[in-house]
């Protein structure tokens, strides 16, 4: 498929998401999930981590002398970027004085940093993989390698970038100085998509699930809008309010980056958010509610789909054919797949390797033999003392799959 037809298709998507439905799932998940709460702890871990991925980004460019003029043009871009422009200055002089006095340290020093920006990692891992209810994590040592191929890698890829943005400016002088506007509006678009493509990069590589990357760019651009506002209104809050600055004087840049990193990390939290939840909104699937035992329905209708798909050719459904179906997101049918797999009712075919097909789940569990005791533990009420007389007089245990289907 050609990129135009691609693009197209991506725009359809747009413009097919209901936006309302779309505010009113992020403010759902924003409570549900806590993502304040996260933001704040990953707020304390960035800043810890912060000189730590510094310093590894210094040893890497210190490692390749050839690319020592990056490293000027990627912290600078780095830091006007993504932090607001009253502060920008000072933080990338702290930084680079942290990280020059971090770069003396030991080999023991030096692995506290390296495990503390290991720590930051993690963190995203675990907490976007929380985002798109993945409970399967990727083994250790491959999300180590592929972390820190991106902490080695990516700084050099990013600076290379942009030096060679730098350069073609600088060669074109005098198209420079006849359009001065149009070369820094060029300059604001390419920051602008180079915020929203990474972010698209991480909300597709970090879940350990299939992310479109149509999906993952709304999630990326929305981000580096947001982020644009935000910093924006946050530097027109101080200087119309120079409150940190009367308060805390000259210590006041740090209390102001604190709340700039948590302001950004709720935007990439929701952005996040957005990108797991748009094929449902794309769909057009309603928000259904959760009340008590609704797992447990749920259930009941996945297994009632894939009983009725043995009599089709392919013999099962996908994820995304039992959302349509049932009228639900895959965030919330995911947990009830997984709890229906654990006690080998159901099994997922993984074909995706082979055809490049999405995965189908096909039932494994026979109706009119197995009994509906395991799935009720599992999902709706566990048989313990509490509960034994209750599991007696009900006869429970005695009724079928198949008479409930």
């Amino acid at each position: 498929m050609r990129a135009i037809d691609r693009f197209r298709i991506w725009l359809a998507d747009v413009a097919s998401v209901r936006w309302l439905d779309a505010a009113h799932t992020l403010r759902e998940r924003f409570r549900e999930d806590r993502l304040g709460l996260t933001a704040s702890s990953l707020t304390f871990t960035t800043t810890i981590a912060l000189v730590p991925l510094i310093t590894v980004a210094l040893a890497v460019f210190t490692a390749f002398p050839m690319f020592a003029k990056f490293q000027d043009v990627l912290q600078k871009w780095l830091v006007e970027s993504l932090v607001p422009d009253n502060i920008a200055r000072q933080v990338l002089g702290y930084l680079n004085q942290f990280a020059g006095k971090a770069s003396k340290l030991g080999v023991a020093g030096l692995a506290v940093l390296l495990g503390s920006a290991l720590a930051l990692i993690f963190t995203i891992d675990r907490t976007l993989n929380s985002i798109w209810r993945v409970r399967a994590r990727r083994p250790f040592g491959q999300r180590v390698l592929i972390y820190w191929a991106a902490i080695t890698l990516g700084p050099l890829v990013l600076g290379a970038s942009l030096s060679m943005t730098s350069y073609a400016l600088s060669a074109s002088k005098g198209v420079v100085g006849a359009m001065p506007g149009g070369v820094s509006l060029l300059l604001d678009i390419l920051q602008f998509l180079l915020v929203a493509g990474g972010m698209a990069a991480m909300f597709h590589y970090v879940p350990n699930t299939f992310v479109r990357w149509g999906h993952a760019w709304m999630g990326g651009l929305f981000v580096s809008a947001c982020m644009e506002v935000a910093k924006k209104l946050l530097a027109m809050y101080l200087s119309q309010m120079p409150t940190y600055s009367a308060v805390y004087g000259a210590f006041a840049t740090l209390p102001i980056l604190l709340v700039w990193i948590y302001m950004a990390w709720v935007i990439v939290l929701l952005g996040a958010a957005l990108t797991a939840y748009v094929p449902s909104l794309i769909a057009g699937i309603p928000r259904r509610r959760s009340g008590i035992g609704w797992q447990f329905q749920l259930a009941l209708e996945v297994l009632r789909e894939l009983d009725q798909a043995t009599l089709l050719p392919e013999k099962g459904r996908t994820m995304a054919q039992l959302c349509t179906t049932l009228l639900i997101d895959a965030q919330r049918v995911e947990p009830v797949v997984e709890a229906l797999t654990g006690i080998d009712w159901i099994g997922q075919l993984n074909e995706a390797d082979v055809y490049g097909a999405e995965a189908r789940f096909v039932l494994l569990a026979q109706p009119d033999h197995v009994t509906l005791e395991p799935l009720m533990q599992s999902l709706l009420l566990p048989r313990s003392p509490a509960t034994e007389k209750l599991w007696s007089h009900a006869h429970w245990p005695t009724i079928t799959l198949r008479a409930v289907l």
